[in-house]
C-alpha cells in the first residue's frame, strides 16, 4: 500500500484489494459477508443520496451506532463528498446526544437501532437535523431506509465522486469527536485526513499487518482507537467481522477465530478472571497452578517473541494454555491492549500462559497511537517507543509533550481550550511519564494525582492497577483529595466472589448482602493490607468501601 495522505486513500486501497468478504456481520445467527465491491456501490450510492440531501463539503453527519458495516458506510460516504462526520457513543443519554448535535451542527443523523431514533427525534427540533437515516432495516416515518438507498443501483464506479474523493487533501477536516472535557461539557477533537492517515502510516511500521487474516471490531467505533484499527485493517484487506454487542464477543470470537486482536485491559482482566475462577478447586487447580509455575520459568522467552519447547511447557500448553488462547479464538498472533493502563501483573500472566500482550498508548488528540511495544522493541511495564513520525519530550512537572502530523488542530468551537492545550507547538497530553532507554513509561494523569491535606502527591493509578493484579478485584478507585488519608472504592468480580462465597458458607440473597457480609469485608480488607506493605506510609489505604456492582457507564 503506497503512503496514504488522506482517510480516502485508506477506503480505495481497501477497495482495490478486492476482498471477497472484506466487511462480515452476524444477522439471525448467520454471518453474511459484504466483498470490497460490495462495500464501495453502497458507499457511492449513500454519497450520492447525501448529496442530494444538500449535503456539501465541510457539513457535519453524525454517527449513533453499535459497531456494523453501516457504520464504516456511513462515515465512507460521508467523507467521499468532503463532509465531516461526527460519531457519537450510543450510550449517551438524551441530553448529552443533544448537546453534541447542537454543537457539531449535524444536519444528517446515521441511527442503528429504534432506541437511537427515539432519541434522535426527542431532540431533533432543538437541533439543526434535517434527515435522519436508519442504518438497519426499521421501518419508520420519521426515518429514511439507509439499506434501500444502498442498494439504489448496482455497482459501477462514479468517476464524479471518485474525482471528488481524489480532490481531498491531508488539510481537510474529517471528524470531531467528542470527549469528556474537564469541566464535564464535552469537547469536540477535530481530526485531520492527514493526521488519521499519517498515524495509519506509522501503525504500519509496528507490525506486519498482512500476514495476519481476521480481525474482531467490537471496541467502540466512536472512539478512535477502534476506527484507527478498522482504517488499518481495510487498508491491508484483511477481513473485518464486526461484534456489535460486547455481551456477544466470547462466541463471535471462537466463530471468527480472528489473527489481530485488539482490546482494553478490562477484556483481557476478564478472561484471566475466567480463567482463574474454572480451575478454582481440586486437582483443576492444582494443574493449572503447576502449569502457571512452568510458564514463569519461561516468561522470559514468550517476551522475547520466543515460543518455548521444553517437554513441561509443551504439556502445560495442551492441559492449560491453549484454552486460555482459545478465549481470544485460538489463533491470535498479535494482542494488543490501549486505551488504560495494562497492569504488570496481567501481563507477566499473560505471558506466562504464553500469549505477548503489545501495550501502547494515545490519545484522541494523537489520532491516537503516540507509542506502543512492538515484536523487536518491547518492554513490560511500558507502552513502547514512540512512533517514527512522533517527537516526545518531558516537561519539567512530568507531563509528557508530543508534537507531529497526527496531533490534533484543536477543538471545535473552543478557542480558549486550544490555546491552553499547547505549549510552544507541542500538545500538552495531560499524563505524567517518563521517556527511559526510548521506551514511554506513563505512570498517572496529571489532573488524578492526589494531593492529601498533609501535602503529599499520591498516584492513584499504580495503586489501582496492583488491586487488579488480584482476581477478585474487578475495578478500584483510589479517593483522597485535600482528605487526611487515601482510602479505596473496589467493585469485586463477582462470579468469583460468588464462588468463594459457597465455598466459605456465606448465604447472601443479592450482591449488597454479599458485601455487607464480615467474612466478605474482611477478605477484602486483607487484599488491600497486603498491598499497603508495599507503599509508603502516606500512601497506605485506610478506608476500603466494598460496591454492589461492577462500575459502567450504563449505571453512571
Amino acid at each position: 500500500m503506497i503512503q496514504p495522505k488522506t482517510i480516502l486513500d485508506i477506503f480505495y486501497s481497501g477497495v482495490e484489494a478486492d476482498r471477497p468478504r472484506a466487511m462480515s456481520y452476524r444477522e439471525n445467527g448467520v454471518w453474511k459477508h459484504f466483498s470490497a465491491q460490495d462495500v464501495y456501490q453502497r458507499t457511492v450510492n449513500l454519497a450520492r443520496a447525501l448529496r442530494s440531501w444538500g449535503v456539501k463539503k465541510g457539513d457535519r453527519t453524525a454517527i449513533l451506532s453499535e459497531n456494523r458495516p453501516g457504520w464504516a458506510i456511513a462515515d465512507f460516504a460521508t467523507l467521499m463528498i468532503g463532509a465531516v462526520d461526527v460519531p457519537i457513543y450510543p450510550t449517551l443519554t438524551n441530553d448529552q446526544t443533544e448537546y453534541i448535535l447542537r454543537d457539531s451542527g449535524a444536519i444528517v443523523a446515521f441511527v442503528s437501532s429504534p432506541e437511537q431514533l427515539r432519541k434522535v427525534v426527542a431532540v431533533q427540533e432543538r437541533t439543526a437535523v434535517k434527515y435522519i437515516v436508519a442504518i438497519e432495516d426499521i421501518h419508520d416515518r420519521a426515518a429514511i431506509n439507509m439499506r434501500d438507498v444502498m442498494l439504489s443501483s448496482p455497482y459501477a464506479r462514479d468517476e464524479e465522486l471518485d474525482a471528488l474523493a481524489t480532490a481531498t487533501v491531508a488539510a481537510d477536516l474529517a471528524t470531531i469527536i467528542y470527549t469528556s472535557g474537564t469541566t464535564g461539557t464535552p469537547k469536540g477533537v477535530k481530526l485531520t485526513h492527514g493526521n488519521i492517515a499519517s498515524n495509519v502510516a506509522g501503525s504500519r511500521s509496528v507490525f506486519d499487518w498482512s500476514r495476519g487474516e481476521g480481525y474482531v471490531s467490537f471496541l467502540p467505533l466512536s472512539h478512535i482507537t477502534a476506527r484507527h484499527v478498522d482504517y488499518v485493517m481495510w487498508a491491508y484487506g484483511i477481513g473485518i467481522s464486526y461484534c456489535p454487542s460486547f455481551d456477544d464477543l466470547p462466541m463471535v470470537l471462537k466463530e471468527v477465530k480472528p489473527h489481530n486482536f485488539v482490546s482494553v485491559p478490562r477484556v483481557y482482566e476478564k478472561i484471566r478472571q475466567e480463567a482463574e475462577r474454572r480451575a478454582q478447586f481440586g486437582m483443576k487447580r492444582r494443574i493449572f497452578d503447576w502449569a502457571l509455575r512452568v510458564g514463569k520459568e519461561h516468561r522470559a522467552e514468550v517476551q522475547l517473541g520466543k515460543m518455548p519447547n521444553s517437554l513441561s511447557w509443551r504439556i502445560a500448553r495442551r492441559l492449560v494454555f491453549n484454552k486460555i488462547a482459545a478465549a481470544l479464538g485460538g489463533n491470535a498472533e498479535v494482542c494488543i491492549s490501549g486505551g488504560a493502563p495494562l497492569g504488570v501483573e496481567v501481563g507477566e500472566w499473560f505471558a506466562d500462559v504464553g500469549i505477548r500482550i503489545f501495550e501502547g498508548y494515545g490519545l484522541t488528540e494523537t489520532s491516537p497511537v503516540i507509542a506502543i511495544n512492538r515484536k523487536n522493541k518491547y518492554r513490560l511495564g511500558t507502552v513502547g517507543p514512540p512512533l517514527d513520525n512522533i517527537e516526545c519530550r518531558i516537561a519539567d512537572d512530568g507531563e509528557l509533550l508530543v508534537r507531529g502530523p497526527s496531533v490534533t488542530s484543536g477543538y471545535w468551537n473552543l478557542p480558549e481550550e486550544t490555546q491552553s492545550a499547547f505549549e510552544a507547538g507541542w500538545f500538552k497530553t495531560g499524563d505524567i511519564a517518563a521517556l527511559t532507554d526510548g521506551f514511554l513509561k506513563i505512570t498517572d494523569r496529571k489532573k488524578d494525582l492526589i494531593k492529601t491535606s498533609g501535602g503529599k502527591f499520591i498516584a492513584p493509578q499504580p495503586i489501582e492497577n496492583a488491586l487488579k493484579s488480584n482476581v477478585l478485584v474487578a475495578h478500584a478507585a483510589v479517593i483522597g483529595d485535600r482528605r487526611k488519608f487515601p482510602s479505596v472504592l473496589i467493585a469485586p468480580h463477582f462470579p468469583l466472589l460468588e464462588d468463594w462465597a459457597r465455598a466459605n458458607e456465606v448465604s447472601y440473597g443479592s450482591h449488597a448482602e454479599l458485601i455487607a457480609d464480615v467474612k466478605v469485608r474482611s477478605l477484602f480488607e486483607g487484599i488491600v493490607a497486603e498491598l499497603n506493605k508495599d507503599l509508603a506510609q502516606f500512601e497506605r489505604l485506610k478506608r476500603v468501601v466494598l460496591v454492589p456492582d461492577e462500575l459502567s457507564i450504563d449505571s453512571g
